[in-house]
C-alpha cells in the first residue's frame, strides 16, 4: 500500500512540475500564430484608410476623411518584416511615403518621406505613440508584430465574435511603448486575430482594433480585408479596408531602401 501511495505522490509532483504556466502558455500561443503566418516571402496590397470622427455640436454629423494607400511588405529571415506605405489620394497627401524596419530586438526603424518639403525625416524611437497620417493607428501599430516584442500571459479560452477564442494579455517589451499592454484574442483554430485592446500607460482601456472579412491566399496564409481601430477616449475611429492581395513579387532588400523612399512607387 506504502509503494501505491508513494507511486502516486510522485506522479503527483511530476505532472505537477511539468504544468504550464500561464506565461509559457500564453509565449506559445503567440509563437503558433507566428509560425503560421511565416513563409510567405512578400506581398502588396491597396487599401483605403478612413477616418471617422464626431465634431462637437448636438446636431453635428460625422465627418469622414478618406485615402488611398499602396502597402509592401518583405519578409526578413531572422528579423522583422521590412515595409512600406505608400499614400495615392487625396492630392495633400499623394506621394508620403512611409518605411519601416521591424525587428525582434531593440526598437524598430522608421523613416516619413514628406514631397511637401521633399524630405525623409526619422521617426524617433520616442514618438512610436504617436498617431500615423491623423489616424488612430499609432507608429507603433503599423509594425511587424513580432513574437519577441512582448511578454505573454494566458488568460482564458472565451467566445469572441463569435469565434472559440485564445485570450492572451501580450506586455511590451521594448522602450517607448504608448501602452502599459494589450489584450489580443485569437481564434482557436485558425490563430487570427480577432480582437486586440491597447490600455495606455495609466492602464485605462484607450482603443479597440477589430480584424473582419478574412480571406485566405496561397492556400495558407490569412489576411484580414477589414480593420477597424476604436479611440475610446476621444471618438474618433478609422477603418482599414484591404484589397489586391499580390504574394511573391519577387521584392528584395533594394525595394525597401531609405535612399530610394522620395521615388516609391
Amino acid at each position: 500500500m506504502r509503494k501505491i501511495i508513494l507511486l502516486f505522490l510522485l506522479l503527483f509532483i511530476s505532472t505537477a512540475s511539468y504544468a504550464e504556466t500561464p506565461e509559457a502558455k500564453g509565449l506559445r500561443i503567440a509563437r503558433e500564430a507566428d509560425r503560421r503566418d511565416s513563409g510567405f516571402g512578400d506581398s502588396s496590397a491597396q487599401l483605403t484608410m478612413i477616418l471617422m470622427y464626431q465634431p462637437a455640436g448636438k446636431d453635428s454629423k460625422p465627418k469622414t476623411s478618406i485615402r488611398k494607400i499602396r502597402s509592401k511588405i518583405l519578409e526578413v529571415r531572422g528579423d522583422g518584416d521590412k515595409s512600406i506605405s505608400i499614400f495615392n489620394e487625396p492630392y495633400d497627401v499623394k506621394g508620403t511615403a512611409m518605411l519601416t524596419y521591424s525587428h525582434k530586438i531593440g526598437n524598430d526603424d522608421q523613416w516619413l518621406y514628406l514631397p511637401a518639403i521633399k524630405r525623409v525625416k526619422r521617426i524617433s524611437s520616442a514618438n512610436k505613440s504617436g498617431a500615423f497620417m491623423g489616424s488612430e493607428f499609432a507608429f507603433e501599430d503599423i509594425s511587424s508584430q513580432e513574437v519577441e516584442k512582448y511578454t505573454y500571459r494566458f488568460i482564458k479560452e472565451e467566445k469572441c465574435n463569435s469565434y472559440d477564442c485564445y485570450l492572451i494579455e501580450r506586455v511590451p517589451a521594448y522602450k517607448y511603448s504608448g501602452y502599459r499592454r494589450q489584450l489580443l484574442w485569437l481564434d482557436k483554430k485558425e490563430y487570427r486575430a480577432i480582437k486586440l485592446e491597447f490600455y495606455d500607460r495609466k492602464n485605462d482601456l484607450l482603443k479597440t482594433q477589430t480584424f473582419s472579412k478574412y480571406k485566405k491566399h496561397l492556400n495558407k496564409y490569412w489576411r484580414a480585408h477589414e480593420m477597424l481601430m476604436v479611440n475610446h477616449q476621444n471618438n474618433r475611429s478609422t477603418k482599414l479596408i484591404w484589397g489586391n492581395f499580390k504574394f511573391r513579387n519577387g521584392y528584395s532588400n533594394r525595394h525597401f531602401s531609405r535612399n530610394g523612399l522620395k521615388n516609391a512607387r
